[in-house]
């Protein structure tokens, strides 16, 4: 039970995706506009990581080697169909926010990555495990840095103000704004990781 939460944990700390890795930036610097934007695509990314990963590790003994990448993308490419239906169906607004970057979840570094590197060498819990660690990381690295674009973009969070006559610094709310806070909380992270160490 202690390797499977140490499995858990790396994710959110040791190798988050976002922060560690420096995986999936492209869907980061989209939709990290919003906190429920970077919550439904990290729920989205999380559900298809998980599912990803079991289904990986319960056939990569009956897979040829030769077309291996081709039946990851397939299994991923399943699970990022469910997630899109299931996010039209049920919360159509979320996902015309999110917008092409729901399906483009297939080709996404971290999901193909965790497959391809961990996956087809581990077993199912160890793989179910990672799967939840690297989508929850994923999933509170977005959630910070959209809470920061949102906070000082718009002067708001989910919504409400959080200072009256806030001037808000509109930057952020663009890609280059995204940049910065992406690069700001990386060195951020390496000067704490310097100190660990």
């Amino acid at each position: 039970m202690k390797n499977l939460f140490k499995e858990f944990l790396k994710g959110i700390i040791r190798e988050n995706p976002t922060f560690v890795l420096v995986l999936g930036l492209c869907p980061t610097l989209a939709v990290s506009t919003s906190v429920i934007n970077g919550i439904g695509m990290g729920i989205a990314a999380t559900f298809v990581l998980l599912g990803s990963n079991v289904i990986v590790a319960l056939i990569k003994n009956i897979i040829p080697a030769r077309i291996r990448i081709p039946c990851f993308i397939v299994v991923i490419a399943t699970f990022v169909t469910i997630t899109e239906m299931t996010m039209k169906a049920y919360s159509p607004a979320l996902n015309r926010a999110l917008g092409i970057y729901v399906p483009l979840i297939v080709v996404n570094c971290i999901v193909l990555g965790r497959a391809e590197a961990y996956a087809q060498k581990q077993t199912v819990l160890n793989s179910l495990f990672d799967g939840l660690g690297m989508g929850v990381g994923f999933t509170l690295a977005l959630i910070l840095i959209s809470g920061i674009r949102e906070a000082l973009g718009s002067g708001k969070i989910l919504g409400y103000t959080l200072v009256q006559k806030f001037e808000p610094a509109f930057v952020l709310g663009m890609p280059s704004g995204a940049l910065l806070v992406i690069g700001l909380l990386l060195g951020f992270f390496n000067i704490l990781k310097g100190r660990r160490e």
